[in-house]
């Protein structure tokens, strides 16, 4: 009995190339079809919209744009949104940078069972844990600190529940750094904040960039957080400030689409710029001495 004829190595090479540009290409359509329509819905009219939503605008409407732009609430709520996101980074990185040290490179008593903690803190999501959350910034606005209602307390709930996560990155580059060099640093005088500071936060520069680029796409996303704590218009961000717009302008879709892609332009731009960070981040390894 004859053999079965293999099969051929471009066959074998094909067929699963094939697949993959697949996936891909439905994957792309998915993602950028609705984009797309959000931004040519933007400089359409409503009847347009219904009867020609995938067409290409002709004739550009750009009153609606026009119109959000000369709205002073606007910018408002796109300082909010600035303020809230750069702050919820700025203390989201710094944190998670010092508690992953501790974790990586320091001895100490209970050392486990803390980490264990943190850990524990990736198994409540903040939908989950919402309402615990809201009775403990009214308990605490009990005793003055007033964070039920300002933008502080959108920042500590978003900075609360972006550290577990982030810790867990940056513990795993810490940890790579070899202990060579911590001995070394140590023979030469410096401290434990002198060699985090000076040595080992340069050393992780592409982890701490993938960590900040993560968080503020997170924040700057929330909608949550935002709706659960803030109560007056003036505070509201721009996600916030987005489901309010389509309740009240709820048939009038070219002027929605108009609001959300304004919306979305802060977070499309940064997120075409940080996109090298946080791959090199995130896939980087260990770093090299």
């Amino acid at each position: 009995m004859s053999k079965p004829l293999p099969t051929p190595v471009w066959m074998r090479k094909a067929v699963p190339r094939f697949f993959q540009y697949l996936v891909l290409t439905i994957a792309t359509i998915l993602i950028f079809v609705p984009i797309i329509i959000l931004i040519f819905g933007s400089v359409k009219t409503t009847g347009q919209m219904y009867s020609h939503p995938y067409d290409f605008p002709t004739n550009p409407n750009w009153s609606n744009i026009i119109n959000i732009l000369k709205t002073p609430s606007f910018w408002t709520m796109m300082g909010n949104s600035l303020i809230v996101m750069v702050s919820t980074t700025t203390a989201t990185v710094f944190i998670c940078a010092l508690v992953s040290f501790v974790f990586a490179r320091l001895e100490f008593r209970g050392k486990n069972f803390f980490f264990n903690l943190f850990t524990l803190g990736l198994m409540f999501p903040i939908n989950v844990a919402i309402l615990p959350v809201y009775f403990v910034l009214r308990q605490l606005d009990s005793y003055g600190l007033h964070l039920i209602n300002s933008l502080l307390g959108v920042i500590v709930v978003q900075v609360a529940f972006q550290l577990s996560g982030n810790i867990m990155i940056l513990k795993g580059f810490f940890t790579a750094i070899p202990k060579e060099l911590q001995d070394a640093a140590y023979i030469d005088g410096c401290t434990n904040f002198d060699f985090f500071w000076r040595i080992m936060l340069p050393l992780v520069k592409p982890a701490l960039a993938a960590v900040a680029s993560l968080v503020m796409i997170v924040s700057w996303n929330d909608l949550l957080v935002p709706l659960i704590v803030l109560n007056s218009n003036n505070l509201w961000t721009l996600q916030l400030g987005t489901m309010q717009f389509q309740g009240q302008y709820s048939t009038d879709l070219a002027l929605i689409s108009a609001f959300v892609a304004l919306s979305s332009i802060p977070t499309i731009i940064f997120y075409m710029f940080a996109e090298k960070q946080i791959v090199a981040g995130l896939t980087a390894g260990a770093v090299k001495g």
